[in-house]
């Protein structure tokens, strides 16, 4: 048990990630392989849910963004050798902490209220 606990110690304090929640709009980098070769890809969306919150090895985020029409989620593990950067765009006003109701609407109605800031 002791062993487990201080490789969840090394996965938490090797990713420098900024505080978000579901609701923010945030643009992840992350590297993508393809055959040999390795490229940056940015992911921009907004954040509908965190998942697995006790535990930092196994939390996991949901980013989705519209691509024209048609709407793209990505899962990205927060320990994740292969997250470049997360930046943190807007911060959203929403109620809950999984908003899957976001899923349904499209145009006006998907907004989501920025968080004023004092």
């Amino acid at each position: 048990m002791n062993l487990i606990s201080e490789i969840h110690k090394e996965l938490e304090s090797a990713q420098n990630l900024p505080d978000f929640k579901a609701g923010d709009t945030v643009a992840v980098t992350y590297k993508i392989k393809e055959g040999d070769k390795q490229r940056l890809q940015v992911f921009q969306g907004i954040v509908i849910q965190k998942r697995g919150g006790n535990n930092t090895a196994t939390e996991t985020f949901t980013v989705r963004k519209m691509s024209g029409t048609v709407g793209v989620e990505r899962i990205f593990p927060m320990v994740s050798p292969l997250i470049e950067e997360v930046k943190v765009m807007k911060r959203g006003k929403v109620r809950r902490a999984r908003i899957f109701y976001q899923r349904e609407r499209t145009g006006k109605s998907a907004r989501i209220k920025e968080k004023k800031r004092f």
